[in-house]
């Protein structure tokens, strides 16, 4: 199951060679909403693996962004003691635009259905 979230983008850090064939990074959004009259900031970890590695480069910290992610948990025993973690895998990021329209950095549109008021003009 997928899940999205809009925020700004606050931090990136380094790529993490975890093993010889595994790397992770982890990049954090700001994500305020206003409840009751009351603003509630909080701040969300994500992690890219392996290609999506480089996915945080295109984005300057700031900038308004849309992430798409799942939700991996983890489970192991260490010590006859089982511990959990669970991670937010990013898999896909886009720029928010004014009104709110994500744009998609990698292919240079945006992520929206086109408009069915488009006019075909093609010759054939």
């Amino acid at each position: 199951m997928s899940y999205e979230l809009t925020g700004r983008l606050v931090a990136k850090f380094d790529i993490v060679q975890r093993t010889e064939t595994f790397k992770t990074r982890e990049f954090v959004v700001e994500k305020s909403e206003d409840i009751n009259g009351r603003t509630i900031t909080n701040y969300v970890k994500f992690q890219c693996v392996q290609d999506k590695t480089a996915m945080p480069d295109r984005f300057s910290i700031g900038d308004e962004v849309k992430v798409l992610f799942n939700i991996k948990g983890s489970k192991w025993t260490k010590d006859g003691k089982d511990n959990y973690i669970t991670n937010l895998d990013a898999w896909r990021m886009e720029t928010v635009k004014l009104g709110g329209q994500a744009i998609d950095e990698s292919q240079g549109f945006s992520a929206d259905a086109p408009s069915s008021d488009a006019v075909d003009d093609l010759p054939f």
